[in-house]
């Protein structure tokens, strides 16, 4: 078997490339380890930043999105069970963001590549990257019980922090950023209408966050010990202490009902550099964690897809390597600055156990700034919505880290 780039990864950011590149004519095989209804019933990320939607318009991808997704203005703040503020992202910036789940975009996804007959192998089995640093990489795997090999110019690891792609690099050529956090959430789905706006609470109890992914299914979190045991947790248990978190007035309008999901979820930040290592590039959670506070993961995800589909377009288009080349400056420039919203929203917003007197009272103040600072409000609105995209020019007139 035979392709100019393979896949490693059959979630929304290896569809995504595999779509960009179909689009540019140039040919590609996903593999993926786990059967299609294993992928399509994760349910994920549902915030999406501008320049996603934008994104997914752009290339076919958006009509179920416009019917069903939910567009958002901006996110409300509470703090204290007392005080909550409006953070006009639409008035400060001149953008907005829907509210469209994960599991959507994969259907979405699925159904684009049935269309074209793409080459997606589920239940991949035992994969594994040779000769990455070479012009003629390959990649082998079993399927159905037969030894299978895939030979390419390009790898694209799209499979995941627990993937094999990464660990295709050299520990002497990956530096590894990492910030564990002491907590977790415990997050339900129910099939309720949500509030009207995102909105996240600062409470001496713990962080809150109600969110969405249509009009009628709401998704909400609260901040949990690292050791909670999620079957402690009933749905009345859950509905009463999300509430207990809230102002009056939001709690009031919250609407219960029964949980159709309930996870826990650890918090982590997490940067592998560089993205590119020969002829295989990272891309998504392959490379970057972010805690979910930002939104910010599933949008990282696709400006990285977006940036390599581009390069490799760029370079079976005019056999320059410019693009690739700058791959992974570009990426990690957007990646970083994503890491740093995502790391000061869950510093603001949660209580931490080891937290003193003076640490707490810090962090009210800088609630109160924000709510009374149009600038440091207009700051959080920019970095919320997402930054542009870079232009191809960037990618050799911007310095990036050393490496």
């Amino acid at each position: 078997m035979k392709t100019q780039v393979a896949i490693i990864g059959g979630g929304p950011a290896g569809l995504l490339l595999s779509h960009l590149l179909h689009q540019a004519g140039v040919d590609s095989v996903v593999l993926e380890h786990r059967s299609r209804a294993q992928v399509q019933s994760r349910i994920r990320a549902g915030v999406l930043e501008q320049g996603t939607v934008d994104l997914l318009r752009s290339c076919g991808l958006g009509e179920r999105m416009d019917k069903e997704g939910h567009p958002h203005d901006g996110m409300k703040v509470a703090w204290a069970g007392q005080q909550s503020f409006f953070i006009d992202v639409r008035k400060n910036v001149g953008k907005r963001f829907m509210a469209y789940g994960q599991t959507q975009i994969q259907e979405d996804l699925h159904a684009a590549c049935d269309a074209r007959s793409a080459r997606v192998i589920h239940e991949a089995l035992n994969v594994a990257l040779h000769e990455v640093t070479s012009e003629a990489p390959y990649v082998t795997f079993d399927q159905a019980g037969q030894s299978q090999r895939l030979d390419c110019q390009f790898i694209a690891g799209c499979d995941g922090f627990h993937g094999v792609s990464r660990k295709a690099i050299p520990a002497t050529v990956l530096r590894e950023f990492e910030k564990v956090y002491p907590f977790g959430w415990l997050g339900i789905l129910s099939e309720t209408p949500p509030l009207d706006d995102i909105v996240y609470a600062n409470h001496p109890r713990g962080f809150a966050l109600a969110s969405m992914r249509s009009p009628t299914l709401s998704r909400y979190y609260i901040q949990v010990p690292l050791d909670t045991r999620i079957e402690d947790w009933s749905d009345e248990r859950f509905w009463e202490e999300l509430k207990a978190r809230y102002p009056r007035e939001l709690a009031d309008r919250i609407v219960t009902g029964p949980s159709i999901e309930k996870s826990i979820a650890p918090l982590r930040s997490y940067v592998a550099e560089p993205m590119r290592h020969g002829q295989l590039f990272l891309a998504g959670d392959a490379a970057h964690i972010v805690p979910p506070t930002g939104a910010k993961g599933l949008n990282l995800a696709v400006s990285d897809v977006f940036y390599l589909s581009r390069a490799l377009t760029d370079f079976y288009g005019t056999g320059s390597s410019g693009l690739i080349d700058g791959y992974s400056d570009m990426a990690l420039r957007r990646v970083w600055a994503s890491v740093r919203t995502s790391w000061y929203l869950t510093n603001l917003l949660h209580r931490f156990p080891d937290s003193t007197a003076f640490d707490q009272r810090a962090q009210e103040y800088e609630l109160e700034y924000l709510r009374g600072n149009h600038s440091a409000q207009l700051a959080l609105a920019e970095q919320y919505a997402g930054l542009p995209f870079e232009s191809a020019s960037q990618a050799s007139n911007v310095e990036g880290p050393t490496q």
